[in-house]
């Protein structure tokens, strides 16, 4: 289409008059926007890599350090460490001679050596500083050490240099590879509560033979790995974990995330859509220009962290393929795709000089809404191929989306910046009826199956009553930059641009474009393969079920009471509910997150521990006093902090044994080891929400307005046949929030039960704190 209106914009004839020449000057003008907008973009681009590329120093100090060695250079003195001299006498005296010139090219050139030869000095110098994890292991409560106070300064001082997004991606560390000897104990160690004493002892058998055999070859061959690589495992985890798998992405991939619960700012679907796809392409000209904070942890620690994640947030698509499936970005993208009551369109959001506004991107979404288009033939299961098989869906794509409209319009939706569902079902939220709560997780998970293009690195869910929600493919990164894109856009949303009193977005539309309806001309075969593929994804639907727990009796300020981390605290409440439903302890998967590193993503957390199941014990234990109980907490709680920390410094277990894995495969190695332990089933398998990370942007803003904008987090399918799926949001002082997933033809599991059970922990974990305040307070 677009070298098609690039011809017909200039057109020349011969006739017997001479040459004539044609041309549209609104479409040439278009061309000529679009290419300063492409050149303006690709300058930026170098811009900010240059800048990145010499951080902390700037293009003040390239100046500064030329004028110095210009100055000293005229009393004769030589500051470029014989630089200068070199340049001057070897290279430029037989080019320019020993004139003004010359000296001057010299000095210029000697000087911006010594800059060039300090920046990479002063990166190295940083990249050792952010190798030191002592800060990690600091107790709270206790004075901070000399080391780790003298580190976070030097880190302010740095920060003060003005960071982008990228800066310190260059000196990041890399993510260190653990000691085979540490990582085998470990192991042993997470296996013990859940073993009985003969399997421990066959583990432990194993273990040892694979320590001092096999395990010492692949370590080799790892560390070979490592010394090539930024990352000795990411590359390995997104091949293996996501790009391989074959099975339905839907569900068994895919997360999602929520609205906020105590805010509803208008009831106007078009306008919710309209101000929300605005605030998106806010946020990717932010991470565009590198203007969103490259820190991680809590504005006050200023612990630089990787930002790659972000670069793939927009115009990013999974394609399908028969054997590996690959991940697609493109450097920009003018429109976003709209599904509409079985109807698929273009809508532009950039003139070619600037990005449209919110009241402008709902002129848009009202002709959407009001259109009374019938669904080509297939279009309106179409999305359902991505539901199911990849494979399937990669023979279809190749057969019959790679020429004419097909491919024209699977192109808008695979290469647009996003997608946006306008849903044809309300939401809502009802503290009294957990059921509709329920229903809207259900929603946002999986929806119609046809209804979500689920390859799409985000799918924007607007609800016909204007509630929103997120759907997320999971390769191209985790969920701690989906929920601080997600956070930031509700802040916006809510707070800073808001809507009219009729609920519509402010403003007046000073440009009216007409969304574009994508055409389609499906084939038989590609009809039946959609058939097939709905008849997959309405199969994983019926499967799971899913059961949400908003919980306000109290929140983080009540763990924090008990001095626990309020994380740890979460998760020996989900262990002591886990073994009431079960009447077993099970391997337990917490994700943390590696980004302290080049290239990091997520490492596990055996939250299951010989300390957890201690505690649960004594809490069903009618002999143990609640002093008893408090004390075998906080031991749970500082070894789950103790292994948490591991895990973000790179010296967790699972991700070194994965790659070990791969290793022993590629090699054709046997070992009895990973046939006993890979791959792990983890019956249990939580996460926690991150929030909070625009502090920046809400500061001074009132409690009230902070409690307007708490959400329920987010959540995921059930990862194990038979098992749970929790995660888990810490809300507010007095907030919690719980995604409950499992699969309903499993006979040991019960989303709903868990549930009841979970409120039932919370109460007693609650009543233990009130038994050993009570004697205190009649003292």
């Amino acid at each position: 289409m677009a070298e098609a209106r690039s011809a017909a914009a200039l057109s020349f004839a011969v006739t017997h008059d001479g040459v004539s020449v044609s041309y549209d000057q609104e479409l040439l003008r278009d061309i000529w926007h679009g290419i300063s907008r492409s050149y303006k973009r690709r300058t930026g681009r170098f811009r900010n890599d240059f800048m990145n590329g010499m951080f902390p120093a700037n293009s003040w100090t390239l100046g500064l350090v030329v004028g110095a060695v210009a100055v000293f250079s005229v009393i004769k003195h030589d500051l470029s460490f014989g630089i200068f001299p070199f340049i001057q006498n070897y290279i430029v005296h037989y080019i320019f001679g020993d004139g003004y010139l010359g000296q001057s090219i010299s000095i210029a050139v000697a000087g911006a050596l010594l800059w060039l030869i300090f920046v990479q000095l002063l990166r190295l110098s940083i990249k050792t500083l952010l190798e030191y994890k002592g800060w990690m292991y600091e107790s709270p409560g206790k004075p901070v050490s000399k080391a780790t106070k003298l580190w976070l300064g030097v880190l302010h001082i740095i920060s003060k240099a003005g960071p982008m997004l990228h800066s310190f991606q260059g000196a990041l560390p890399r993510l260190p590879l653990p000691n085979l000897d540490d990582t085998v104990r470990k192991h042993l160690l997470s296996m013990k509560p859940i073993l009985s004493d003969e399997e421990f002892q066959e583990l432990e058998f194993l273990s040892e033979r694979f320590r001092k055999g096999v395990g010492r070859r692949l370590q080799r061959y790892l560390t070979l790995k490592s010394w090539f690589s930024s990352n000795y495992v990411t590359d390995w985890w997104e091949e293996f974990v996501y790009m391989r798998q074959r099975s339905p992405i839907m569900i068994n991939s895919n997360y999602y995330g929520f609205d906020t619960l105590n805010e509803h700012p208008t009831q106007n679907q078009a306008s919710r859509a309209a101000n929300l796809t605005y605030t998106s392409l806010q946020f990717r000209r932010m991470v565009d220009r590198q203007e969103v904070s490259p820190f991680s942890i809590s504005p006050r620690t200023k612990v630089p962290f990787c930002t790659m994640q972000y670069e793939r947030l927009f115009n990013t698509c999974r394609v399908p393929g028969e054997e590996v499936d690959r991940l697609l970005h493109w450097d920009d993208a003018k429109h976003i795709a709209v599904y509409c009551r079985g109807v698929w369109f273009k809508l532009i959001v950039h003139n070619g000089k600037r990005l449209l506004e919110a009241c402008e991107l709902q002129v848009q979404y009202d002709a959407i809404l009001a259109h009374t288009h019938e669904p080509s033939e297939g279009e309106m299961h179409l999305a359902s191929l991505t539901a199911g098989e990849r494979a399937d869906w990669a023979k279809t794509r190749r057969a019959h989306f790679r020429s004419g409209v097909n491919k024209t319009s699977l192109n808008d939706i695979e290469r647009a910046a996003f997608v946006v569902i306008l849903d044809d079902e309300e939401t809502h939220y009802d503290p009294q009826d957990p059921s509709k709560l329920d229903h809207w997780a259900h929603n946002l998970l999986h929806g119609k199956a046809h209804d979500r293009w689920f390859d799409k690195s985000f799918n924007l869910i607007i609800s016909k009553n204007g509630h929103v929600g997120i759907n997320t493919e999971h390769s191209w990164g985790d969920a701690a930059v989906m929920a601080h894109f997600t956070e930031w856009s509700l802040l916006q949303d809510i707070v800073f641009i808001g809507y009219d009193e009729n609920g519509r977005c402010k403003g007046e539309p000073k440009e009216k474009l007409t969304p574009e309806r994508l055409k389609w001309e499906i084939p038989a075969p590609a009809l039946d393969q959609i058939r097939k593929s709905m008849e997959v994804a309405n199969a994983l639907i019926a499967d799971v079920e899913m059961s949400l727990l908003v919980w306000t009796d109290y929140g983080k300020g009540f763990a924090k009471k008990l001095k626990v981390s309020p994380d740890a605290f979460l998760q020996m409440t989900l262990q002591y509910t886990y073994f009431k439903n079960q009447n077993k302890f099970s391997l337990t998967y917490e994700a943390s997150m590696t980004r302290l590193f080049r290239e990091g993503r997520t490492e596990t957390v055996r939250s299951c521990t010989v300390q957890s199941s201690d505690f649960v014990r004594s809490m069903l234990d009618a002999s143990k006093t609640p002093q008893d109980r408090l004390q075998l907490l906080r031991k749970a709680c500082d070894k789950h902090q103790e292994l948490y920390r591991d895990a973000m410094c790179g010296q967790g277990v699972d991700r070194h044994l994965f790659a070990l894995y791969v290793i022993k495969r590629y090699l054709e190695e046997e070992s009895p080891f990973f046939d006993n332990i890979f791959p792990p089933t983890y019956l249990l398998s939580t996460s926690q929400t991150p929030m909070n990370q625009c502090e920046a942007d809400a500061k001074g803003l009132s409690n009230e307005v902070r409690l307007r904008l708490i959400t329920a987090g987010g959540g995921f399918g059930p990862v194990a046949d038979r098992g749970y799926g929790v995660s888990y949001i810490v809300a507010g002082e007095d907030t919690l929030s719980f995604h409950i997933s499992s699969k309903r033809s499993a006979d040991n599991t019960s989303s709903r039960e868990f549930r009841e059970e979970l409120k039932r922990s919370l109460n007693d974990m609650k009543k233990l704190a009130e038994a050993i305040e009570a004697p205190k307070k009649k003292q």
